[in-house]
């Protein structure tokens, strides 16, 4: 079964998410680059409010490859209860050098996701290997460069398929994002990722920082087949 992730940025967007089925609701400030943070106060507001409703992601914010702010940065952000916390490898130094320490984050039993760029050279083999190594709890694609092509501008689906194969192997849990449309949905489903992240194709005219349209929503929901049993009303 493949989700449907929506990236928020306050309690109001969080709860029009939630009304309009999204499986995993993402924090993240659109405005302050690939994976903007959003206030700890923000964050504990929408876990107070949405807690055991539905699964809580965050981001930890467009930080450089120190891997002890890093680790102190998501340390901070599990502590408000989120479910998931997401790490972006923005260079080979974040890959090399923050990656494999995020054991640490591990280890303190922290459910980290690792966010790799399809418009950034990686080795798929390698970082996956590292992820493991690492006892992160999942590992996404995404873009960097927003306005730059979306994910399938810069990786095909077999590539996708790769990705997400290579990681389920492990145990590792999965998500493709990047600027998606709801045309791109039934290619993305073929390599079967745990969920597919969106943010653009939820707001007015598509435009990544602007606000949320409840039809936009909707209409991202049904594109993503939800197998009998597991479906609730959409409001």
């Amino acid at each position: 079964m493949t989700g449907m992730l929506a990236s928020v940025r306050d309690l109001e967007e969080a709860k029009c998410v939630y009304n309009g089925g999204a499986n995993i609701i993402d924090l993240k400030e659109p405005n302050d680059g690939a994976l903007g943070a959003v206030s700890l106060k923000q964050i504990l507001q929408i876990v107070d409010d949405l807690w055991e409703k539905c699964e809580i992601s965050a981001t930890i914010g467009d930080l450089p490859a120190d891997y002890s702010k890093i680790n102190e940065k998501v340390i901070q952000t599990a502590e408000t209860g989120v479910d998931y916390v997401k790490v972006g490898m923005f260079s080979e130094r974040h890959i090399e050098t923050c990656l494999p320490n995020l054991i640490h984050c591990s280890n303190k039993g922290i459910a980290v996701i690792a966010v790799f760029f399809a418009d950034m050279d990686f080795d798929i083999d390698f970082v996956i290997q590292i992820a493991k190594d690492a006892r992160l709890k999942g590992v996404m694609l995404d873009t960097a460069r927003k306005g730059n092509g979306n994910l399938l501008s810069h990786m095909n689906i077999m590539q996708l398929e790769y990705f997400v194969n290579r990681a389920k192997q492990y145990g590792l849990l999965t998500g493709l994002a990047g600027s998606l449309t709801i045309e791109n949905v039934p290619t993305l489903l073929k390599a079967n990722p745990d969920y597919i992240g969106f943010r653009t194709a939820l707001c007015d005219s598509q435009i990544r920082n602007g606000s949320l349209d409840k039809q936009a929503i909707l209409s991202v929901r049904e594109s993503i087949p939800v197998p009998a049993g597991l479906q609730r009303k959409f409001a």
